[in-house]
Order: structure tokens, then C-alpha cells, then sequence
């Protein structure tokens, strides 16, 4: 029984002291403080700016549902803080793959924030079997002349795959005759697009009553465009070398097979890892190549040294 007691006594003990760790009443004992986490960080709404426009054309934001669908997106995106700060580490290194690209194709520069809404510019495998930064299906792809087979992919051919997109992109602006739209048709498709547009009989996007998925898309798009823009604005407090540099390769020009990609690898100065890595089309540990086709390889330059990147960017 005095066992029992002990025990008893101790656990209460103990449970006062854990207990004091966390709270501490005023004299009247009426009242609680909490000491730990007494000093909060101080979390506020997010402004909107008064105007706002994707490809110059005009967001409604005096509509209320335009702009409480922009703020939602914009709380998600600027307090998001680990994963808002990697993509504009990465934004550095994939941009200026992008926007020479758009530029030539005669597409506005606003939609490199629709490759960073639809992959993070990251070569991801969506669960419809989408594939890449820009996130194209096979059917698609192989319409527009890229190589989809088991040895190379071209959806992850940066480059390649941005002017495929644009493409695309540009058919759907003659649809709908206006960027927003088309950006809209980017995620649903085309004909869903249309099908919502002629059953509500309304051709803007903001007047449309989509899914949760497409409803929300070009909100995330503008978000993004708001932080990217103005980083600091929103508490995003980076400085030129926190950014990542841009990949440094030569080309080398390839019409036959590869019997094994890490002795290519040796050959040509660097790792497997980083043939892979510069050149993620390249899906398997070899190529066979039967048709003699010509390829381009990225071969990265100074070896792959993290300094070297640094240094010469």
C-alpha cells in the first residue's frame, strides 16, 4: 500500500513539474500565461496589389470570388515558406531555358509560371501519366514529333518540351482568342474547356463555375508570378547566391549506340549520375540507337564540381 502511495505521489510530482515547464498562474490563480512560445511570430494576411494582369490581360479583381480566389493561393504560396523558397532557389537554373524560348515561339513570358504551377520545374510522372516539366502526355508527345519509347523520353528534354508546349499553347489562344483561356485549357484540355464555356455560355475564365483542380489553377499561377516578381515583398528574403546557378555543359553529337551510358560517362570526364542528371531523356543504362539517329548529349563542364558551378556563374 505505501508502495502504491509512493508511486502515486511521484507521478503527480511529476506531472506538476511538466506541468510548470508550460503554464504559470497570477497570484490570484484565476488566470494562466503560457511562458513557452510567449513570443509568437507575428502572421499577417497577405496584401493584393490593386491591379494585376497575366499575357496583359486584365484580372477582374473588383469581382469578389477573383479576389478571394487570389488571396487563398497567395496564403498558400507565401507561407508555404520550404517549398516557395526551393522553387525560387530553382527558378534561376530553368528560366533562362524558358523564356528564350517562349519569347521566339511568340508566347508571353507569364507562362514560365505555368511550368512552375504544373511541375515545380521538376521532371515528375503526374497520376495520369503525364510526364515532365511541362507535364505531356504520350499521345501528345508523339503528335508533336517527340520520341517516347522505353531507352529516351523527350518529355524531359527541357527544351523540346517547351516548344511543345508552346504549341499547344498558341492553338488554343486561336480557340479562345485570349491567354488566360488558353493557360485555363492547359489543365482541363481543350475540348473540356469548351464544353464547360459553351454550357455556361460565358468565354472568360473568371466567369466560368470549373473543378476544384482547373478553378483554382490560374490563381496559383498568378500567385506565383506576384512572389516571383517581387520576392521580398512577401518575407522571401534571398540573396544572389542562395539562388541556383545555371547547369554549364558543352553538346556532344551522338548517331550510334551507347553500350554502356558509365563508360560513355568516363570517356567524356564525368559520372553517370551527371549524364543522367543533364540529359533525363536518356532512360536507360544504355542506347541502343538502331536507326542511327542523331542525339545531342549535355556533357556538364568543369567535371561536377558544386564550386565550379559557383565559380564561373
Amino acid at each position: 500500500m505505501l508502495k502504491k502511495i509512493v508511486l502515486i505521489a511521484g507521478l503527480v510530482l511529476s506531472c506538476c513539474l511538466i506541468a510548470g515547464m508550460f503554464l504559470s498562474f497570477s497570484e490570484d490563480g484565476k488566470s494562466i500565461v503560457r511562458e513557452i512560445g510567449a513570443s509568437f511570430q507575428s502572421i499577417e494576411a497577405v496584401g493584393l496589389p490593386d491591379s494585376l494582369y497575366f499575357a496583359n490581360e486584365r484580372v477582374p479583381l473588383e469581382n469578389f470570388d477573383t479576389k478571394e480566389s487570389l488571396d487563398r493561393e497567395m496564403l498558400v504560396n507565401s507561407y508555404w515558406h520550404s517549398q516557395t523558397i526551393y522553387l525560387l532557389k530553382l527558378s534561376t537554373r530553368y528560366f533562362p531555358v524558358i523564356e528564350p524560348i517562349l519569347k521566339r515561339e511568340g508566347v508571353p513570358d507569364d507562362f514560365k509560371y505555368l511550368a512552375l504551377a504544373e511541375s515545380g520545374l521538376q521532371q515528375l510522372i503526374s497520376p495520369a501519366k503525364a510526364v515532365g516539366m511541362w507535364q505531356i502526355l504520350e499521345a501528345t508527345a508523339k503528335e508533336e514529333g517527340l520520341e517516347v519509347s522505353p531507352e529516351v523520353d523527350e518529355r524531359y528534354n527541357v527544351e523540346k518540351a517547351t516548344l511543345v508546349a508552346c504549341n499547344y499553347l498558341k492553338r488554343s489562344y486561336a480557340t479562345y482568342g485570349n491567354w488566360t483561356m488558353a493557360a485555363a485549357s492547359y489543365n482541363i484540355g481543350r475540348t473540356g474547356l469548351l464544353k464547360q464555356a459553351t454550357r455556361q455560355d460565358r468565354y472568360n475564365y473568371y466567369d466560368l463555375l470549373l473543378g476544384e483542380e482547373t478553378g483554382r489553377y490560374m490563381f496559383r499561377i498568378l500567385a506565383l508570378k506576384l512572389i516571383f516578381q517581387t520576392p521580398a515583398h512577401y518575407g522571401f528574403d534571398l540573396t544572389q547566391s542562395d539562388y541556383y546557378p545555371a547547369l554549364r555543359f558543352r553538346e556532344v553529337e551522338v548517331d550510334s549506340s551507347i553500350t554502356r551510358i558509365s563508360d560513355f560517362a568516363a570517356q567524356m570526364g564525368t559520372s553517370y549520375k551527371m549524364i543522367k542528371y543533364f540529359n533525363p531523356w536518356l532512360r536507360e543504362a544504355s542506347l541502343n540507337n538502331p536507326m542511327k539517329k542523331k542525339y545531342t548529349i549535355k556533357i556538364p563542364i568543369d567535371g561536377f564540381r558544386t564550386e565550379a558551378y559557383i565559380k564561373n556563374n
